[in-house]
């Protein structure tokens, strides 16, 4: 069933992509005013959400669904799909080609599914709980480093957490001796820590559109990844940390050591 359902997943969020892409290339033809390149990423964010939930109402009528933009609206069968139509709206907004669309799936408090589309790149991270995971079709598997001085960790930052949250972390990062790294899409940062390209992930908050994708696709890729209620973090949010094994430790650490505490988040 999950695999069926991966399956649909990813050509969704490649046909939502192809949307998103079309509006992404309409950015160049406006006359450059930020309020008029915001006007129409908010188009574009509610209309690729919309597609995507119109196509789910059609295949999988009796399932919930969860979108950034357009909140949840509960099922009956126990799988409520999670989705954020373009993250990375900032990147999208200035013309930066780093954002994707994010689909995942949930059943029974376990996500089933996750699929991570980068139109611009090309390229589509996916995985299904215990099928592994993919990057267009090929096994992708996490990073073998053993040290935060043998590649780059991925920073989260948003503007619901605590300022000093994330410049904790890179002032930690960079104190071991490791290098921090941030593209402005969580969801794209996820996907390489799971193919490998990140040695891991950190971020005080994510939302459950933003993350669960992600950390499904990294699990599956050999990473480690902190636990979660996700029938919590469908309607709260998470904290995350995911890493490689030779690392994972010492980025819980930090995590722990640079973030309020998660009551006060």
């Amino acid at each position: 069933m999950s695999m069926e359902r991966l399956d649909f997943a990813v050509a969704l969020a490649e046909k939502a992509g192809e949307l998103g892409l079309d509006y992404f290339r309409k950015l160049d033809t406006l006359t450059v005013t930020r309020k008029g390149h915001q006007d129409l990423v908010s188009e574009a964010d509610r209309n690729v959400e919309t597609l995507i939930r119109e196509e789910l109402a059609k295949a999988y009528p009796e399932d919930g669904i969860l979108g950034e933009e357009h909140g949840m609206e509960e099922g009956a069968s126990g799988y409520t799909w999670v989705t954020d139509p373009i993250d990375g709206t900032a990147n999208f907004v200035a013309g930066i080609p780093q954002w994707c669309v994010i689909i995942a799936c949930v059943h029974q408090g376990q996500v089933i599914v996750g699929v991570i589309h980068d139109p611009v790149a090309g390229e589509t991270f996916k995985a299904a709980a215990g099928h592994g995971a993919f990057l267009n079709g090929k096994p992708i598997r996490i990073s073998d480093s053993q040290s935060l001085s043998n590649g780059s960790v991925g920073v989260g930052f948003n503007g619901r957490t605590a300022i000093t949250d994330a410049v904790n972390v890179v002032g930690a990062v960079v104190s071991k001796g490791g290098v921090f790294f941030r593209n402005a899409s969580g969801g794209l940062m996820l996907a390489y820590a799971a193919s490998g390209r990140l040695i891991g992930y950190v971020e005080s908050h994510m939302n459950a559109w933003d993350c669960l994708a992600g950390m499904l696709l990294t699990a599956e890729a050999g990473g480690i990844v902190m636990e979660q209620d996700v029938n919590h973090a469908l309607y709260h949010g998470a904290r995350v940390v995911v890493g490689a094994p030779g690392v994972y430790e010492d980025l819980r650490e930090i995590a722990e050591s640079s973030f309020a505490p998660l009551e006060a988040a």
